[in-house]
C-alpha cells in the first residue's frame, strides 16, 4: 500500500510504521514527563530544589549515554536493534516509577534507565532519515510528518496522564506508561527496517572536534539549548505555578499541554511544506520569536482563556524548532544523521540541566512568580543567537 501527498512525500507501510512508533513512543513519554514534578513533589516529598536537581541529573545522564550509543550506531551495528534495547531500558524505567517512592533509588537507577530509554526517539529518527536518504525521498516533510504524530501524542499524553494519576494513582499512570511502551517495542520489532549503512557514509572520519569548530554548529547549539531550557522551566515549573501561585485547578496543566499540542501539528506540517521556500534559518527566527511572544505574554497574562490563548505562540515556537532544528543540525553535519541528531537532542537535556537549576533555585528561593522573567530573558538571547547561524 502507498500513499502520496500534496507534497509529492510517499508513504508506504514502512513509513506508516515509523509514524506509529513515533505516536507510540510519544505517548509513553508524554504520560510521564507533565506530571513529573508533581510526582516528585507529592508522592516523593522532594524539596523544590530536589526537583530541580533531578532533572538536572537525569539531562547529564542523558548526555553521556546518548552520546556514546550515537557514535557507536554512526559507525557500526543495527540501529533498529539498539531502539529495541533502549525501548526495553524504557519499560524498565517505567515500572520503577510505578512502584518506588525512595527518591535515591529514582535520582540513579530510575536516571540511568531513563538516559537509556529516551535515547530511542533521537535513534528512531536517525534511523528514519537514514530510510528516507536510501530511498531518495524528501527528508524535511518526511521528519515534519514524524514530528506531528509527538505533538499528536502530546495532545493525548498530558490531559490522560493528569486524569490517571489525580484519579486513579501514579502506579496506574506508569503502568499504562510501561504498557505503550511494550507495544512500540512490538511494533519495532514487528515493522521497522534495518537500514544498511553506505560505505564512509557515515564513519568516524569527521571528528566531534572538526563538528565543534564550525562556528554555525556551535552557536545553533547554544540557540537550541537556551530554546530547550525555556520550554523545560516552563514545564517543570508551570503545573506548580498554576496551583500553588495562582489557584487554578490541576487538570488545567493538562490542558494546557494538550492544546499546545495539538495547535503544534498544522504549524510543523505547514513548516514541513514551506520550509524549502522560506528556509530553515528564516523559519527557525520566526519561531523563536513566537517563542519570545509567548513567555513575555506569561508574564503579563493570568487568567484560564489568556492561558489557552497564548499557546497558539507556544505551539508556533516548539513545534518548529523541534523538527526544522533538528533538520537543521543534519544539514550542518551531512553523513552523520546519528550524531547530528543526538547533537540536536542533547541540546534539549543541556537545556534541561540549566532548566533544572534555574528552576530549582528560584523557585525555593525566590517562588514560582520569579521563574519567568529568566525564562522571558533566556528566550531573548535565544532568539539573538539564532539570528548568527547561517542557512546550511
Amino acid at each position: 500500500m502507498k500513499l502520496k501527498t500534496g507534497n509529492g512525500i510517499r508513504f508506504n507501510a514502512v513509513s506508516l510504521a515509523f509514524m506509529a512508533t513515533a505516536f507510540m513512543l510519544g505517548v509513553a513519554g508524554a504520560l510521564q514527563m507533565p506530571t513529573l514534578s508533581l510526582f516528585l513533589t507529592r508522592e516523593v516529598k522532594a524539596l523544590p530544589f530536589q526537583v530541580g536537581l533531578f532533572y538536572t541529573v537525569n539531562a547529564i545522564a542523558g548526555i553521556v549515554v546518548s552520546m556514546t550509543l550515537a557514535r557507536r550506531s554512526d559507525r557500526s551495528g543495527d540501529r533498529r536493534r539498539l531502539i529495541l534495547l533502549c525501548c526495553t531500558m524504557a519499560i524498565a524505567n517505567s515500572l520503577l516509577f510505578a512502584f518506588s517512592r525512595h527518591y535515591l533509588a529514582l535520582i540513579t537507577l530510575g536516571v540511568l534507565l531513563a538516559a537509556l530509554g529516551n535515547t530511542a526517539m533521537p535513534q528512531l529518527f536517525a534511523l528514519a532519515r537514514e530510510y528516507t536518504d536510501s530511498r531518495s525521498r524528501e527528508a524535511a516533510m518526511f521528519s515534519s510528518v514524524m514530528r506531528a504524530q509527538l505533538s499528536l501524542a502530546w495532545v493525548i499524553g498530558p490531559p490522560l496522564a493528569y486524569m490517571l494519576a489525580l484519579n486513579y494513582g501514579f502506579t496506574v499512570m506508569y503502568t499504562v506508561a510501561a504498557t505503550v511502551f511494550v507495544v512500540s517495542l512490538v511494533l519495532i520489532l514487528m515493522a521497522l527496517p534495518s537500514v544498511p549503512r553506505a560505505a564512509g557514509g557515515t564513519g568516524g572520519s569527521l571528528s566531534q572536534v572538526a563538528v565543534w569548530r564550525n562556528r554555525d554548529v556551535r552557536t545553533l547549539f547554544g540557540a537550541s539549548v537556551l530554546m530547550w531550557a525555556c520550554n523545560t522551566m516552563y514545564l517543570i515549573d508551570m503545573p506548580l505555578w498554576l496551583s500553588q501561585s495562582l489557584g487554578l485547578p490541576d487538570k488545567l496543566a493538562g490542558i494546557l499541554m494538550g492544546s499546545s499540542a495539538g495547535l503544534e501539528i498544522p504549524l510543523m506540517l505547514l513548516a514541513g511544506y514551506f520550509v524549502k521556500r522560506t528556509g530553515k534559518r528564516r523559519m527557525m527566527i520566526g519561531a523563536v520569536s513566537a517563542g519570545v511572544i509567548f513567555y513575555l505574554g506569561l508574564l503579563a497574562f493570568h487568567t484560564k482563556p489568556a492561558l489557552i490563548a497564548l499557546q497558539i505562540f507556544n505551539a508556533a515556537f516548539i513545534g518548529i524548532i523541534a523538527g526544522i532544528g533538528m533538520l537543521w543540525f543534519q544539514d550542518l553535519m551531512p553523513g552523520r544523521a546519528g550524531a547530528a541528531t543526538t547533537l540536536f537532542t542533547n541540546s534539549i537535556l543541556t537545556g534541561m540541566i540549566l532548566a533544572g537549576l534555574l528552576q530549582g533555585l528560584l523557585a525555593q528561593n525566590m517562588g514560582h512568580a520569579a521563574v519567568y522573567p529568566v525564562i522571558a530573558g533566556l528566550a531573548v538571547l535565544a532568539l539573538w543567537m539564532t539570528f548568527r547561524v547561517k542557512e546550511a
